[in-house]
């Protein structure tokens, strides 16, 4: 079990949650797999969930000493902010809207890669998270509307892996496997 989990840490649980939330909203709106729901629609939960939350998620964690956890949160919280507000909600262009995620990718790839040592969950969710907006960028700049639903089911399982994440934390759930418990021979009694 990684330390986040036993520390039982409720910034970043909060945070998480969020994340997860507003990741699959957008994600499954981005799919067209429910008629009639769109991405845009998640708009609402992006500015106040995704955006204004995550940012003040991010803001107690940095105040806490907390540097990744509040960098991540509160850039993902501006993140979900200007998307719902100028974006999400709002009638732009696809290029307008390409350009913002492809540049928005660009932070998701900087969270992977400083989330190397939170282990592969954590840096699988912000990994998902860049690949969803690279491809929903793509996509809306291409005009290619399957990639931006490959995009929109990569982002609803990076939701589902941030909700999860913050769902352990709260249920003692583990988030990684022990070193032991991995190697072969090794039985659940030692």
């Amino acid at each position: 079990m990684d330390n986040e989990v036993a520390a039982g840490n409720t910034t970043s649980t909060l945070g998480h949650l969020a994340l997860g939330l507003t990741l699959l909203a957008f994600g499954i709106g981005s799919t067209g797999v429910i008629d009639n729901v769109a991405a845009s629609d998640a708009a609402g939960l992006a500015t106040w969930v995704g955006g204004v939350t995550l940012f003040l998620v991010g803001l107690l964690a940095l105040r806490a000493g907390n540097t990744g956890e509040g960098t991540a949160c509160s850039a993902l919280g501006a993140f979900w902010f200007t998307w719902g507000v100028g974006v999400g909600g709002a009638a732009v262009s696809s290029e307008a809207a390409g350009l913002f995620l492809l540049l928005w990718a660009l932070l998701a790839l900087t969270l992977t890669l400083a989330a190397s040592g939170g282990g592969l969950l954590g840096q699988g969710v912000y990994g998902l998270l860049f690949v969803a907006l690279l491809l929903l960028g793509i996509g809306a700049l291409a005009g290619n509307g399957g990639l931006a639903k490959a995009g929109g089911w990569v982002a609803a399982v990076a939701g589902l892996a941030a909700w999860y994440r913050a769902t352990a934390a709260v249920a003692d759930w583990p988030t990684s496997l022990g070193r032991a418990a991995g190697r072969r021979g090794v039985t659940a009694t030692g």
